[in-house]
Order: structure tokens, then C-alpha cells, then sequence
């Protein structure tokens, strides 16, 4: 079939040129130049998408913020999520007071805009390190940092802390800490 004659369904068609295939003179933006219009409703618009694909697990009822980072779960795999269910109970917490947000499939990965998104007391960072997380302060994994009215800890991925009796004892040492148990 020759590129001239390719006959597009009219859904996509309307889809690909939902906004500017037609222009239609409106009442109520006299005055108002179309091109500007048309950006402050895309730049909108992107806004309310970005904030809509925030997806995590858990209730956020406390504010606790878990971080972690896996490409090929939307949230985490079920054995790292019931390592992290047995530590939360140790500490006299749930799924409910916690949110685990997935930084690879959050809209923005770096600090400054999941703080403002979540505005958590506490911060966990599985497997990143505020350097990767953008962070303006960088400290060692299990030192447990205060910085901008939150608590930040950062650890190795949850794969090695559940395979590492070292590491679990240096987990729950900041954990004990951070929540008082």
C-alpha cells in the first residue's frame, strides 16, 4: 500500500490531533492568545498526570516513607515485601502506616520532589544512596540522619538484608532507634 493512500481509523486520528485539529473560537477566551491557552492547559494537564502516577503501597497513616527501587515489580517482589511486613510488625507497624513507593516507577526519582509529594517523617531507602536520590547531605548506610524536619536511613537492597544476619541486626539497631521499640 503506498504511503498516500493510508487510511487512519478515526478514534486515532482524533486522538493523535485531539487538540489542534480543529480550532473552534470560544467566547470566553477573547483576548486570550490561542497558543497560550493551549500550553497553560498541556502544562496543566501534565501536572495533574504526574501527580496521579504516584503509585505506592500501604496506607501512609504515620507518614513513614519506604524507598526502594526494582524495574521489574510495580511495587516490590512478594518475598522482599514479606521481609519488610516482619520488620514493620517487629516494630509494632503495619502496611497501613507505611507507603513503599518504587522509585523506578514513580514520576520523578530525586528528593526534592517525592518530599514534596509525601512530606514523610521517615524515610528508608532500600538499595539507594542519597547521592542517587539526589539528596543535598550524603551519609553511610545505617547512620540514621536527621535533615529537613525528617529522619533518613539508608541500607543495602532487601535482598541482601534478608540473606545477612549482620545486616538485619544493623537494620533493626536504626529501627529500634527511629521508633523507639
Amino acid at each position: 500500500m503506498p504511503l498516500n493512500n493510508v487510511r487512519l481509523d478515526p478514534g486515532l486520528l482524533a486522538e493523535l490531533y485531539k487538540n489542534s485539529l480543529v480550532e473552534i473560537d470560544d467566547p470566553h477566551t477573547t483576548g486570550v492568545k490561542k497558543s497560550n491557552l493551549y500550553n497553560s492547559t498541556k502544562e496543566t494537564e501534565k501536572k495533574q498526570g504526574a501527580a496521579d502516577e504516584w503509585k505506592y503501597l500501604g496506607d501512609y497513616k504515620k507518614n513513614i516513607l519506604l524507598v526502594v527501587n526494582y524495574q521489574e515489580s510495580v511495587h516490590l517482589p512478594d518475598a522482599q515485601l514479606n521481609f519488610i511486613t516482619s520488620f514493620l510488625a517487629a516494630c509494632k507497624l503495619n502496611l497501613g502506616d507505611v507507603a513503599i513507593l518504587n522509585i523506578d516507577k514513580a514520576p520523578f526519582r530525586f528528593y526534592k520532589e517525592v518530599q514534596t509529594r509525601f512530606n514523610s517523617k521517615v524515610t528508608v531507602l532500600f538499595g539507594l544512596s542519597p547521592a542517587e536520590f539526589s539528596m543535598p547531605v550524603n551519609f553511610p548506610e545505617f547512620q540514621v540522619q536527621a535533615f529537613n524536619n525528617c529522619t533518613f536511613l539508608t541500607t543495602p537492597p532487601l535482598g541482601q538484608l534478608e540473606t545477612d544476619n549482620l545486616l538485619k541486626s544493623k537494620l533493626w539497631v536504626c529501627l529500634r532507634r527511629i521508633f523507639n521499640v
